[in-house]
C-alpha cells in the first residue's frame, strides 16, 4: 500500500492506524505549501486534493475514516475496532466529532477560502478558531475521553484520529496543560510504538 500524506495533516491518523495494524506502506508526502496537492500528478490520485489517499491492490481510498474503518477489516487480529455494538458506536460518534466538529475547527485558521472570498472573512475565521477548537478541547475533556484512550482502557481506531487533532490544539491558541485528560492522552498516545515510529519518521 502507498500512503499519501502531508505533515501534521489528519493522514498521519491513517499511517498511526497502519502501524498499529502491522501492515507495510511506503509513505508519500506531499507539500501543500508547493500546491503538490493540486497539481495534475496527485489530482489523479485524488481529485479532492486532499490527504489521506491509501492506495490499495483493489484502488484508491479516500476520506480518514472510511480507511480506518478498511483498516480495521484488513487487519482484525490487531483489534482496532470494538466487537460490542455500543462501543463501536461510541468509537465512530468520536471519530464523527473529530471529522465534522474539531477539524473544521482547525481547518477555519488556515483554509478560510473554502468558506469565503473575503480577506476580511478570512481573518475573521482565523480569530474565531481560538474560540471553536477551545470549545472543542472542552468537549473532548469532559465528553470524549474515557479514560486513557476514548474508550477508556481500550485502544481503537478513535485513539489515532483523536491524537492527530489534539497535536493541533497548542497551534491553534489552545493551552493542553488546562485540560488534564488531553494531557495525558497525548502522553499515552506517545508512548504507544505506533506513535514513536511516526515521530521518527518526521510525520508529525
Amino acid at each position: 500500500m502507498k500512503l499519501y500524506y502531508a505533515k501534521g495533516t489528519i493522514a498521519i491518523a491513517t499511517a498511526i492506524a497502519l502501524h498499529e495494524a502491522g501492515l507495510d506502506f511506503e509513505p508519500v508526502r506531499l507539500d501543500f505549501r508547493a500546491g503538490e496537492q493540486t497539481g495534475p500528478e496527485y489530482q489523479a490520485i485524488n481529485p479532492k486534493g486532499r490527504v489521506p489517499a491509501l492506495v490499495t491492490d483493489q484502488g484508491i481510498l479516500t476520506e480518514t475514516g472510511a480507511i480506518l474503518d478498511y483498516i480495521a477489516d484488513i487487519a482484525p487480529a490487531a483489534g482496532l475496532r470494538p466487537s460490542d455494538a455500543y462501543e463501536a458506536a461510541k468509537m465512530r460518534e468520536a471519530m464523527c466529532y473529530i471529522a465534522s466538529t474539531m477539524h473544521v475547527n482547525h481547518a477555519h485558521k488556515m483554509r478560510g477560502h473554502r468558506w469565503a472570498s473575503e480577506e476580511s472573512s478570512f481573518a475573521d475565521m482565523k480569530a474565531k478558531s481560538v474560540q471553536t477548537m477551545t470549545e472543542s478541547a472542552a468537549h473532548v475533556e469532559n465528553h470524549v475521553l474515557q479514560g486513557p484512550y476514548v474508550l477508556g482502557e481500550t485502544f481503537s481506531l478513535a485513539d489515532p484520529y483523536l491524537y492527530v487533532a489534539c497535536n493541533w490544539l497548542e497551534g491553534d491558541g489552545v493551552t493542553v496543560a488546562d485540560y488534564p485528560k488531553i494531557a495525558a492522552f497525548i502522553e499515552a498516545m506517545r508512548g504507544r510504538a505506533s506513535v514513536a515510529q511516526v515521530i521518527a519518521d518526521n510525520m508529525i
